[in-house]
């Protein structure tokens, strides 16, 4: 991955050739309806495939939080 530097960012970093996409909102939505479906109901039952559904429920609810915070804002 280069990583570029200017003088406008004075030491940070930059990924050249990151962009965050921006996610629908039912995206944060089904994270949040499937990590509590997983905690409540699959983890209690299997705990090894609750823990891994909450594991990548998680990770779309931090992709969405991500996207929400960093992608750009499209204009219609």
């Amino acid at each position: 991955m280069m990583v570029k530097k200017s003088r406008k960012n004075k030491g940070k970093k930059i990924f050249a050739g990151w962009k965050p996409s921006p996610l629908k909102g039912s995206f944060m939505v089904t994270a949040i309806v499937g990590f509590l479906i997983s905690a409540y109901y699959v983890y209690p039952q299997n705990l090894s495939l609750g823990f891994a559904c909450m594991f990548i429920f998680m990770l779309m609810f931090i992709a969405a939080i991500i996207s929400m915070t960093k992608a750009p804002v499209a204009e219609y």
